[in-house]
């Protein structure tokens, strides 16, 4: 038989938070812009990016409804000024909450070296595979400099 105590803890552990996915849009559908090239999309993320873009290294993603307009912009990730880690489950999440159809990755080089490492290549893989997984494509994955350079994976057939 369990005491009034041991009761009151078994309680205790069956506690636990609410989970709540939330989705605010405030850009009106028809207000929100249509992505049909690498270069409207490098335009997009170039805006969103603020001086660190020679700093710090940071992963970035943009969120696209079913008709490649775009939904919205957020910062996956910030490192230092050789690397940033990527995890492919918050950009999920990400994508999921945000309701979104396709996504668009991009990262900046500090370095300005557009060109992409190996590990870039393998996370755009990894990301991809992901988004197979849960019929969220990669559409592309852009790589930008400090000096309004980019590189497009898409553009260049590694996609």
């Amino acid at each position: 038989m369990k005491t009034f105590e041991q009761s009151q803890l078994s309680i205790e552990f069956r506690r636990v938070s609410e989970v709540s996915i939330v989705y605010r849009n405030h850009v009106k559908p028809a207000d929100r812009p249509k992505i049909s090239s690498s270069r409207d999309a490098y335009e997009i993320f170039r805006d969103s990016w603020d001086s660190t873009m020679e700093y710090s290294e940071s992963f970035r993603i943009l969120l696209l409804n079913r008709a490649n307009k775009a939904l919205g912009v957020t910062t996956v990730s910030t490192g230092s000024l050789s690397g940033t880690i990527v995890d492919v489950r918050i950009i999920m999440q990400y994508a999921l909450k945000g309701n979104a159809h396709s996504l668009i990755l991009a990262h900046n080089h500090p370095s300005g070296n557009k060109n992409p490492s190996e590990n870039d290549i393998k996370i755009t893989q990894k990301i991809k595979e992901a988004g197979v997984l849960l019929d969220i494509p990669v559409l592309d994955h852009l790589i930008l400099t400090p000096d309004d350079i980019y590189y497009s994976f898409a553009d260049e057939g590694l996609l």
